[in-house]
């Protein structure tokens, strides 16, 4: 067993004082018995400058004394540690650096901020280049950094790669960063995430006023959302420190634990990742090009029975989407429920394809990408449906596992995915769907079966309120880019919900931060690169 740390703290305008709090959190994981301590992302200085020199000026530099200090405590801890600075570099550009020193003070790595948040484009220059991974006695080590683990492509890269320790340094006043972001990186990758959150005011408090106006944030969210957290490959969270209060979330993990891949049924889902299939990913600008669909759409998630199908579409649902049936449901059967309504339904059949049905018969075929222990048989590409209301994407079955599916359908522009699939492990329900939604500004429509047959639905409906520096429609809870998420209660035969097709046409979650163009090209890259053993295409059964 390996014990680590996530550590929590405030940082300011002071430097002496923001090393002096940096240095007080490695001590404190050296006494808890930590190997190894993550810091929190901009320990160094407050991420707010006056233009560019200044950002360059209160940077970090190797030798400096504040990243000294840092390496002779892992020194004399004889530690690892992790933490997140500004670093200037010689040719005058400023970075968002991750930096891991050994317990010898040896700088072991470093990486460089591919993805910046709202007003770090003004100071910073992404990195143009993946995170190394650091192979030590404790495991192989990834490092990241907040906005980066908003998106699924930096961490994706990292475990396909071979990490099997996440390390993520947050400076964030979302809360959906603990309750989604963090652990899902962890789950659907299969390896720990050991992740640290700033607390205390984010912004010079002198205007915070001013900012909480222009934000549309209550000054009193603008501070570090805190709940730095450790967690384990199956999106366990194992320990997590409060929201508020310099603190440390400290456990003992098995780091072997990330070696293992399968899923329930015995799929790898990494090694079921298909890699030249997302190749269009690399082709797309990512900017949305389709006009938005309808404000509201009605839709039902049911179990796999035409009598459920005739209900919802009474009800006012436009858009059914079943569990994936044990049997499948008979194409006419299904047209004898819908009558005379306008609406469709996505189901499967016995192959596992999936199926668009309108009153008039079969619309459309979406055949599932992946290989996986149920069905060996896998499509060429993701489709569109255009439909009355907006466009629709079907991800099927276990596709719903792949980060990349939800990818490849947000690039072609879609408002809606519908997901019949069978739910095998917790966190694809309680993270995964969110997640997807989350992260390409996504409807989702998600029906399952689960272990006794009962029906799991999932709807997650894009909220209006999204983009930073505009006003909100709501109050500010914390929650960014979480959807607003309805399930099934037990023992429902079915779910109607409202999902909002036009507000997919927003991916901009601050200014110059979009979710989908903003996808870092380095990171595609290596997610797009065939390994050296893959299958080829042409031996795929």
């Amino acid at each position: 067993m390996t014990r680590v740390a996530a550590a929590q703290l405030a940082a300011g305008t002071d430097v002496a004082a923001n090393l002096d709090a940096c240095l007080r959190q490695i001590d404190a994981a050296a006494t808890a018995g930590a190997e190894l301590v993550v810091l929190p992302e901009f320990c160094n200085h407050l991420s707010w400058y006056t233009d560019r020199s200044h950002a360059h000026r209160m940077a970090c530099r190797f030798g400096d004394p504040f990243l000294t200090a840092v390496a002779e405590r892992a020194t004399r801890h004889h530690m690892y540690v992790k933490i997140g600075v500004t670093l200037a570099h010689d040719d005058g550009a400023t970075t968002g650096a991750s930096l891991l020193f050994g317990p010898d003070g040896e700088l072991l790595g470093q990486s460089h901020k591919q993805i910046l948040m709202g007003a770090e484009n003004n100071h910073l220059l992404r990195g143009d280049s993946d995170s190394e991974i650091i192979d030590t006695p404790l495991g192989r080590l990834g490092l990241y950094a907040c906005m980066e683990g908003v998106i699924p492509e930096v961490a994706r890269s990292l475990a396909v790669r071979g990490a099997q320790i996440l390390l993520n340094s947050l400076n964030s006043f979302a809360t959906d960063e603990a309750g989604l972001h963090i652990p899902v990186r962890a789950a659907e990758n299969k390896v720990w995430v050991v992740a640290a959150n700033k607390i205390g005011p984010l912004l010079p408090v002198d205007l915070l006023p001013e900012l909480s106006v222009r934000l549309g944030v209550p000054a009193d969210r603008l501070y570090g959302a805190g709940e730095s957290q450790i967690v384990a490959p199956d999106g366990t969270t194992v320990a997590r420190a409060p929201a508020t209060g310099e603190a440390l979330a400290v456990a003992d993990i098995d780091v072997e634990l990330a070696d293992d891949k399968r899923r329930p049924d015995g799929t790898d889902v990494l090694a079921a990742r298909r890699p030249r299939l997302y190749t269009p990913l690399l082709r797309a600008s990512g900017v949305r090009a389709a006009p938005a669909g309808a404000d509201t759409l009605t839709v039902a998630a049911v179990l796999p029975d035409p009598a459920q199908i005739a209900a919802a579409a009474a009800e006012g649902a436009l858009l059914i989407v079943t569990a994936e049936p044990e049997t499948a449901l008979e194409v006419p059967d299904i047209i004898a429920a819908l009558g005379d309504s306008p609406a469709h339904v996505v189901t499967t059949d016995a192959t596992g394809t999936g199926l668009l049905i309108g009153a008039d018969g079969i619309v459309g075929r979406q055949p599932r990408l992946h290989r996986t222990g149920r069905y060996p048989a896998p499509g060429t590409g993701l489709e569109l449906f255009e439909l009355p209301w907006g466009r629709l994407a079907l991800v099927v079955g276990d596709d719903a596992l792949f980060p990349e599916s939800f990818r490849l359908a947000v690039t072609q522009d879609a408002d809606v995915i519908a997901v019949p699939h069978t739910p095998a492990e917790p966190w694809e329900i309680r993270l995964g769907l969110p997640e997807r939604a989350a992260e390409n500004r996504l409807n989702i429509v998600a029906a399952g079966l689960d272990a006794a047959g009962g029906l799991t639905a999932t709807v997650c409906a894009l909220s209006p309120d999204f983009t930073l520096w505009t006003t909100w429609q709501g109050p500010f809870t914390g929650r960014i880019s979480h959807p607003d998420l309805v399930t099934a209660p037990p023992g429902a035969s079915r779910l109607l919900s409202t999902v909002r097709p036009a507000q997919a046409v927003n991916r901009t979650v601050s200014r110059g931060t979009d979710l989908v163009a903003g996808i870092p090209p380095a990171a595609l890259t290596a997610l797009t690169r065939e390994p050296a053993t893959a299958t080829t295409e042409s031996e795929l059964p």
